[in-house]
């Protein structure tokens, strides 16, 4: 008489299946950056106008690009950086106090903003605070930093060179949505 008995549905699966499912998840390595990333990517460089980033924007059909200086990142110009130039800007309020002025909100951000709606070249207007990733790092890097920082894309850089983007639609594809 065998004491052992056939597996229940919902029971944990057999010490056997268990090491065959690992050695599956083992097998089948994590996307890297450079598995995913569009290639040749699309550069700007911080003298270009804003016109003439608009119009390479429609022609190529992009959302945003790295803008380089001597093969070096130095920043990354998005539609949305084109979008604050037509935005409202916010005052910040103030008040008076023995013939002093004192601002409750911040002069910095306010300067941005009135920076980038009057820009004319890309160097006005882009984000100079550029977070990359490597090509050999894996593809969620990418997706946890764009998460994180609210980015649609994140540039690909080796060693000082920008080889390739990653954009919210290629993690995409790769998670099969």
């Amino acid at each position: 008489m065998s004491t052992t008995e056939p597996p229940v549905e919902g029971d944990a699966p057999l010490e056997d299946e268990a090491v065959a499912e690992d050695q599956d998840a083992r097998e089948t390595p994590e996307p890297l950056a450079r598995d995913i990333m569009t290639t040749p990517v699309i550069t700007v460089s911080p003298e270009m106008s804003v016109k003439d980033l608009a119009a390479l924007f429609r022609e190529q059909r992009v959302g945003g690009v790295p803008v380089v200086v001597d093969g070096k990142l130095v920043g990354i110009v998005t539609e949305g950086d084109m979008m604050a130039m037509d935005a409202d800007i916010e005052y910040p309020h103030w008040f008076e106090l023995f013939d002093s002025v004192i601002y409750l909100g911040s002069q910095k951000k306010f300067k941005e903003q009135l920076e980038k709606a009057s820009a004319a070249t890309v160097e006005q207007l882009m984000t100079d605070d550029v977070k990359s990733v490597a090509p050999d790092d894996e593809a969620r890097v990418a997706a946890t930093l764009m998460h994180k920082h609210k980015f649609d894309r994140v540039p690909v850089v080796e060693g000082e060179a920008v080889v390739g983007i990653v954009t919210r639609h290629d993690i995409m594809k790769i998670l099969g949505l």
